[in-house]
């Protein structure tokens, strides 16, 4: 079990770090009471969930409480199939102050303090102070914007920073309607119909024996190399502005011949470049005769 408690001072971005967090695969609870995080960990290892890598979200919201997680992570340690790590992540007060007027909410201690921001942040220093000293990581995120922040994290978790990007490459007919939940659109019913080839009309792109008559012209070669070299030169792109999943679309009449072959090759290069990568071919059952 991977444990990552996230904490630190509020207004410091630790609702950007949970999101990076989940997008690389971690289960992620925010603004959990201390006491519980001990028995969650205990319910993953006796439930059959798969869930082996968890990110708590632990400041001072939890209120009295907070004074708690000390001594929870205390006991998380001595665990000998628990991993516990800490991440604590602060900026200075008048950047956490400027934060705050122009977000327009309230400090988590603003009432206990009658709104004197400085006085709360103060106290909030105090008592994160143990765990400050124990934390594996800290992050000063002062100058940091949130995509930088982000990228700050992945730099920390994963070993290349795209591997937080899922890539999901689908086929769809135009004739059962545009795909709407992609990113980028490609049309190939510019290239030769195996549909009107007798002997592969009833197959698809799955198929070796439609792949290799789709691929087989020289404008099906040409128009690939140009479209890796686009996805290649995009991807680092929305790797950069922290996107968590694209979705790239091959679309032909019917979604069962052209589309599905140029998806199936594009999923290969991409997973020969190492990304994350989902297959989907949404039309391929359709109008089929059984």
């Amino acid at each position: 079990m991977d444990l990552l408690i996230v904490t630190g001072m509020s207004g410091s971005g630790k609702s950007s770090v949970m999101d990076v967090m989940e997008d690389i695969g971690y289960y992620c609870i925010d603004n959990i009471p201390p006491k519980l995080i001990q028995q969650f960990v205990d319910l993953c290892r006796k439930s059959d969930s798969g869930i082996d890598r968890i990110a708590v979200a632990v400041d001072i919201r939890t209120g009295d409480m907070f004074a708690e997680i000390f001594r929870a992570w205390q006991e998380l340690k001595t665990e000998p199939d628990v991993t516990v790590r800490v991440l604590f992540i602060e900026a200075d007060d008048e950047v956490l102050i400027k934060r705050y007027k122009e977000t327009r909410r309230k400090h988590p201690l603003d009432e206990k303090f009658n709104g004197n921001l400085h006085e709360a942040i103060q106290y909030e220093r105090n008592q994160l102070s143990q765990l400050r000293e124990v934390a594996d990581y800290y992050i000063e995120t002062s100058g940091f914007s949130a995509a930088q922040l982000k990228e700050q994290v992945k730099s920390i978790f994963l070993e290349h920073s795209s591997d937080s990007l899922i890539i999901k490459v689908m086929s769809f007919g135009f004739k059962y309607g545009v795909s709407t939940e992609s990113d980028l659109v490609f049309d190939v019913r510019c290239l030769p119909n195996p549909y009107y080839v007798k002997e592969l009309k009833n197959h698809t792109g799955i198929e070796s024996c439609v792949q290799d008559y789709v691929m087989g012209f020289e404008q099906s070669q040409k128009l690939f190399e140009k479209l890796t070299d686009l996805i290649d030169f995009l991807i680092p792109m929305y790797v950069q502005e922290g996107k968590s999943q694209l979705v790239i679309a091959f679309g032909c009449t019917g979604g069962k011949h052209r589309s599905i072959t140029f998806a199936e090759y594009m999923a290969k290069h991409l997973v020969n470049k190492n990304y994350k990568v989902q297959k989907y071919h949404r039309d391929i059952t359709k109008d089929r005769k059984f």
